[in-house]
């Protein structure tokens, strides 16, 4: 099995490609080009001593293979005709197809050890209460189990059936209109997976892993990229010089940004939004719950997300989290400064972020108040997934940093999601934004390859290379006529990673 790589750096001289960040978008990109092309030259930096610790590490994210089955915010209402439109979800769940289909091809070939470590089966469930949610969350199944994506997703309004697959949610609950959906769903340990990927690569030829190095600086000339190094314990400086660079840095990512110059950064900003977590440890409670239970967003918060009550398996413990609960930042990264958004701020991007606090003075309000509760208001939120919690068995935690891209051109409006900036050569790429991100790392790491490195595919080989590692990259498993093709590689897949819903 693959170990994390030696933290004394390893700095290449002129590689190929450097990624800066080691969480699980650099690693599945590293990993991706490596197989793809075996005598690439790849760097990969990280400024903390350890891999993989911010938004990949386990307290960071909620652990979920979103895929559509449960989350309210992927169908967030009725057309003309009353229907649900199910578009993203459909999107959503193929790219988590081929996240699973590279995982699994990882674990075949032995690059990521055992699956069990990274990857567990857990039923993934959407709870209402109140009959008009209970009325939305009928006509969402109906839907979804017209296609062969959900078609074994259930639907019940017999508190009794869902007292069996949450015991948690029913116990104590008044008595009123309930209604929840099932499906087979998955919890990852991102951050673990992604420190496998890391020792993969660090093993391959002409690859070098820098932790504790930090890159502040980013400059083109003479058609390469060439970047200045800091050691974080000596203080050391190098240069590096590289063709191509992805930056998967997390927050990190818009300073970086910022130093290259380039014009298609100009006017761009950040807005962090920092998470936390109640965690319950209680073995007796957390022994009965196994499940991903997602919910309703409350009509007073922004549509930052849906409470969900999740199991979690964290440095080899069984635990409960709820949240995520919103607070107000101005940190970039959880290990940043609080200077982060202050030094970010340029002539270019000042309008676009007084634009953006003042559009969105709610989030805001929302954002300080949320992160300025007590314990007892944030245990309010969790009994309306588990009547019956009590405050001893519950503590905070704080989560991960998310920095939405603010944009000139977006007139104030904050759109929550995960997108990838390519510069006009397509000599550099990076990644801003959130959720659904580690889930979709497969996809954004093909439209990298796609977008800025597309010699690497041009050959027969190289397509081939590539079906290896995600056997439908080129098929639409949307389309009804490739159904079959569907549960053939979902069924193959989940023999790969031993992931099969639970009787």
């Amino acid at each position: 099995m693959p170990t994390p790589p030696d933290m004394d750096a390893r700095i290449l001289d002129a590689p190929d490609i450097v990624l800066v960040g080691s969480g699980i978008m650099s690693a599945t990109l590293a990993v991706m080009l490596k197989r793809l092309n075996p005598q690439l030259r790849i760097q990969m930096i990280e400024v903390t001593s350890e891999l993989a610790q911010e938004a990949s590490n386990g307290w960071n994210n909620a652990g979920t293979g979103h895929a559509g089955i449960c989350e309210l915010s992927y169908t967030p209402a009725r057309d003309q005709s009353g229907g649900v439109p199910i578009s993203r979800a459909l999107h959503i769940f193929e790219q988590f197809e081929h996240s699973k289909q590279f995982w699994g091809s990882a674990t075949a070939e032995g690059m990521v050890g055992a699956a069990a470590d990274f990857i567990h089966a857990v039923p993934h469930i959407c709870f209402v209460k109140g009959r008009d949610d209970v009325d939305f969350l009928r006509a969402r199944h109906t839907a979804m189990a017209e296609h062969h994506f959900f078609r074994s997703m259930t639907f019940t309004t017999d508190s009794s059936m869902i007292q069996q697959w949450a015991p948690l949610v029913m116990e104590g609950r008044d008595a009123c209109p309930v209604a929840a959906t099932s499906g087979a769903g998955t919890e990852v340990a991102y951050g673990l997976l992604a420190r496998r990927l890391c020792g993969w690569l660090a093993q391959q030829e002409h690859c070098g892993i820098a932790a504790g190095w930090k890159v502040t600086k980013l400059q083109r000339d003479l058609g390469e990229w060439h970047l200045d190094l800091r050691c974080m314990a000596s203080g050391e400086e190098r240069k590096q010089r590289a063709k191509f660079v992805f930056v998967g840095a997390g927050g990190g990512s818009l300073p970086l940004l910022q130093s290259t110059g380039l014009a298609e950064v100009a006017g761009l900003g950040g807005f962090p939004i920092g998470g936390q977590w109640l965690v319950c440890d209680e073995p007796s409670i957390c022994a009965r719950h196994e499940a991903k239970v997602y919910g309703a967003t409350p009509p007073s918060s922004p549509s930052l997300g849906a409470g969900h009550l999740d199991v979690r398996r964290l440095n080899g413990q069984r635990q409960l989290l709820f949240g995520p609960f919103a607070s107000w930042t101005t940190r970039f990264l959880k290990h940043g400064h609080l200077n982060d958004l202050p030094l970010s701020i340029r002539a270019n991007n000042l309008g676009a972020l007084l634009q953006t606090g003042m559009r969105n003075l709610p989030l805001v309000k929302y954002l300080i108040t949320q992160g300025l509760q007590s314990l007892e208001s944030r245990m309010e939120a969790v009994r309306e997934f588990y009547p019956n919690a009590r405050s001893e068995h519950w503590r905070l935690v704080q989560a991960g940093i998310r920095v939405q891209a603010i944009k000139t051109a977006n007139r104030g409006a904050v759109h929550f999601g995960t997108e990838v900036f390519s510069s006009a050569d397509r000599s550099i790429a990076a990644l801003l934004g959130a959720s659904p991100g580690a889930s979709v790392s497969v996809n954004i790491a093909l439209e990298v390859v796609l977008t800025c490195l597309p010699h690497l595919l041009t050959s027969a080989e190289g397509q081939e290379r590539l079906r290896r590692m995600i056997p439908t990259f080129d098929q639409d498993l949307k389309q009804s006529g490739n159904a079959a093709l569907f549960e053939k590689t979902s069924r193959e897949t989940a023999e790969q990673l031993q992931i099969h819903p639970q009787p």
